[in-house]
């Protein structure tokens, strides 16, 4: 696969998107998507059957820690997965369930990693490869995500090494950054080639830069240069960068469409990573998205104001951080009160539901067969929302994080597992609630507590 010399773009996901062999039209019609999560990037919320057989004091809670215990061991132990957790009929089935894009995911030692990792380098290439043909037999475009790179942009675990973010920081943090330039060099150049460029219509520069420790500068003088090796590499699709959590109105001017036409913002938007919004009712949190995240939507897509071009490349229905893993290994929650890290700012100790007493985590977690109805409606519709607010004033759309989880605890972030439980629109683009607000109800008044 990937080395045929011909190819099909005849196919298209469904009859509101072309087929590849046309143009998406991104201001026009907006992109419904997923991620392939916690595939060649481990996560442990995703996988946990990774990492929930060591104890804490073995410290094994990300990609880096697991390859180095596992030694010899890993490649195998990797190749399963890879060639187990997501498959043609994933494909199949994204393009079933209504949508129309996938984001995927990828490390840097995708493609060769640094002489001290532990990573498995190079194998998880000829994966990413096959989910792009995957892709295109079943009409779907792909955003290729770098998701990890070297240093860690973020210090989260999802971009491989948790705790460090020494990429574009400290005394090696410029050659960091110059080592992921030359990365973008040999990728932007396979994408480029004529066979990718009706599929791989958007390419994302790194995730997540954690911009609240980076400095700000640094990083979009790096943004900058990383553009133009894409661009002199022939790579002539739509370009990502991510928006660092600053906010929308902070990118107005700062990557103007004349000097970089094809730039897109990506912007990943979830509540309950943030005190506030946690803390909202079920009611509140839904009329929220309805005016807060569509007035983002209208701010960051209008070039007076924002950046223009603007996509969500990550969200979620979940209601609360209940999920085993979410917040790293061995962690707690907000929701609960539990959140016990070593950084006190960062520390939540008294639970965070709207009522502050009396939190639970076991409905978020419950199997979705013993969801009652009120809070099955309450997810259904907080998704359907999301994905109105996403798509409107101009927006280009969205992408679901994410498409397949291992266990049924973590229904409320598979778009997969969420479908078959009635908490997910059938298809994408058939949906129900479309933030009336006369249609958001009192979910007390339905029996629906707010302490979950």
């Amino acid at each position: 696969m990937g080395l045929n010399s011909t190819w099909d773009n005849s196919a298209r996901a469904n009859m509101n998107v072309p087929p590849l062999t046309e143009p998406f039209n991104y201001t026009q019609t907006p992109m419904r998507g997923v991620n392939i999560g916690g595939w060649l990037v481990l996560e442990p919320f995703i996988t946990p059957s990774f990492f929930e057989n060591y104890t804490l004091s073995q410290g094994i809670v990300d990609e880096y820690t697991l390859s180095e215990y596992l030694g010899d061991n890993a490649k195998d132990t990797f190749e399963t997965h890879y060639m187990s957790f997501i498959t043609e009929q994933t494909f199949s089935d994204i393009r079933d369930a209504g949508l129309d894009h996938v984001r995927i995911p990828y490390p840097y030692w995708t493609v060769e990693k640094l002489e001290t990792d532990p990573y498995v380098e190079k194998v998880s290439w000829r994966y990413l490869i096959r989910a792009i043909e995957w892709a295109r037999k079943y009409g779907l475009r792909v955003n290729v995500d770098l998701h990890s790179v070297p240093g860690n942009a973020n210090g989260w675990n999802h971009s491989g090494h948790q705790g460090q973010v020494l990429w574009l920081n400290g005394t090696m943090g410029e050659y960091y950054g110059n080592l992921t330039l030359t990365y973008h060099e040999r990728l932007a150049e396979f994408f480029a080639q004529e066979r990718y460029k009706n599929v791989v219509t958007l390419y994302g520069l790194v995730n997540e830069p954690n911009m609240m420790v980076l400095d700000p500068q640094t990083v979009i003088t790096w943004t900058s240069n990383a553009y133009d090796i894409v661009r002199q590499k022939g790579y002539e699709g739509y370009i990502v960068f991510g928006d660092g959590f600053r906010g929308v109105d902070s990118w107005a001017g700062v990557f103007n469409q004349s000097r970089y036409p094809g730039m897109v913002l990506d912007m990943h938007e979830y509540m309950i990573f943030n005190q506030g919004l946690i803390a909202q009712s079920h009611s509140t949190k839904i009329n929220f998205v309805c005016s807060a995240w569509v007035n983002d939507m209208q701010v960051s897509s209008n070039p007076a104001t924002g950046h223009g071009p603007t996509i969500v490349g990550e969200w979620s229905q979940a209601d609360t951080d209940c999920l085993r893993y979410l917040n790293n290994v061995g962690i707690g929650s907000r929701w609960e009160g539990t959140l016990n890290v070593s950084d006190p700012a960062s520390q939540v100790l008294t639970p965070s539901c709207p009522t502050g007493v009396n939190c639970t985590c076991d409905p978020a977690n419950a199997q979705p067969e013993n969801y009652s109805d009120a809070y099955k409606e309450f997810l259904l519709m907080s998704a359907e929302s999301q994905m109105t607010a996403f798509e409107s004033s101009g927006a280009w759309g969205f992408m679901y994080w994410t498409w397949k989880a291992e266990t049924a605890d973590a229904t409320q972030w598979s778009y997969e597992r969420g479908r078959a439980a009635g908490i997910m629109p059938q298809l994408a683009y058939n949906r129900t609630y479309n933030c009336t607000p006369s249609m958001t109800p009192d979910f007390v008044a339905l029996g629906l507590s707010e302490t979950y």
